[in-house]
């Protein structure tokens, strides 16, 4: 079983990972493994599972992986194939939105478990800010993000700001030797949300895109981030088909932060106010109500956040 999927894995890892040298050297270091007979008779989970330790071992990259398909991917190989399942998995998520939600005290609560692709999803994300965009406060929970698309970070952060001048994050890209700058975008549908606080709560399930995200506005000083240090993959990715039932992530590219010049991977983005992630909601929006009572809002918005207040202490 094993030449037929470690071979394919490490012609694609040495062809597009953006690190060439870890990647002749993880190539090298499995084949003296398998020559060793330390991959034989395992079956395809346990194998997969063994290469992505072994090349851990040498990348420490946590979006370098081998992993068996999800049955709906079985028998997708084509690229055209894969959008497709992609974009079936987007809708079926809700191109990622769990929940949003007006709390009390008039304060904006956004649950987002993966950021969609702008071309796809922009149209929830748009109806989602639509929701929230009258709120004297926002509260962004990233702790089940898994991650996602560049381009979806630019388009949700981009209604934080007031324009189109601001230098949110860039990517070098290994294939081609290009670095691509992404900045907010210049026409957004709906209202935009550039002067009122912003929460972010993170856990170290916070993953990829959703840390991009978290990154972006802690650099640019237009969040608080509270919660736990996220997981810390910075490098997107491609995914390669190997055979029906197996399949190799790749990063081919890097995150470079205009602020920082870094970014956050292997290190995690560390919040603002760490405390157990399971705590973070509470605090976030006990800060937020806090707010609310310095505003002008009118005065049955102010009653309730007072409610809220005293019922959340």
């Amino acid at each position: 079983m094993s030449p037929h999927i470690i071979d394919p894995a490490l012609d694609l890892l040495c062809a597009n990972y953006i690190f060439p040298e870890k990647a002749a050297a993880a190539a090298d270091a499995i084949r003296r493994r398998r020559a060793a007979g330390e991959y034989d008779g395992l079956d395809e989970e346990t194998l997969a599972a063994r290469l992505t330790a072994d090349l851990a071992e040498v990348c420490a990259d946590k979006h370098l992986r081998v992993r068996t398909r999800e049955a709906a991917l079985h028998d997708v190989l084509t690229r055209d194939e894969l959008e497709a399942a992609y974009r079936e998995s987007l809708r079926h998520a809700n191109y990622g939105i769990a929940r949003v939600e007006r709390l009390d005290g008039n304060v904006g609560y956004l649950d987002l478990r993966q950021i969609a692709e702008a071309a796809v999803g922009g149209r929830a994300i748009a109806a989602a800010m639509e929701l929230i965009v009258h709120t004297e406060a926002l509260i962004i929970d990233l702790r089940r993000n898994r991650g996602g698309v560049p381009n979806g970070v630019t388009f949700w952060l981009s209604y934080l700001f007031r324009d189109d001048e601001t230098h949110l994050n860039d990517i070098y890209d290994g294939p081609s030797g290009r670095t691509r700058q992404f900045w907010s975008l210049a026409h957004l549908p709906g209202e935009r949300y550039p002067d009122r606080p912003v929460f972010v709560l993170t856990s170290g399930a916070t993953f990829s895109a959703g840390e991009e995200f978290c990154y972006n506005l802690q650099a640019l000083g237009r969040a608080t981030l509270i919660g736990e240090t996220t997981r810390g993959g910075a490098h997107p990715t491609e995914v390669f088909p190997i055979t029906a039932t197996v399949e190799i992530t790749v990063p081919l590219a890097r995150s470079v932060n205009p602020v920082t010049g870094g970014n956050w991977e292997g290190t995690g983005v560390v919040p603002d106010i760490g405390v157990p992630a399971a705590a973070a909601f509470d605090l976030a929006y006990r800060k937020a109500l806090e707010h609310v009572l310095t505003t002008s809002a009118p005065d049955a918005v102010l009653a309730e956040a007072e409610a809220a207040l005293a019922e959340a202490a």
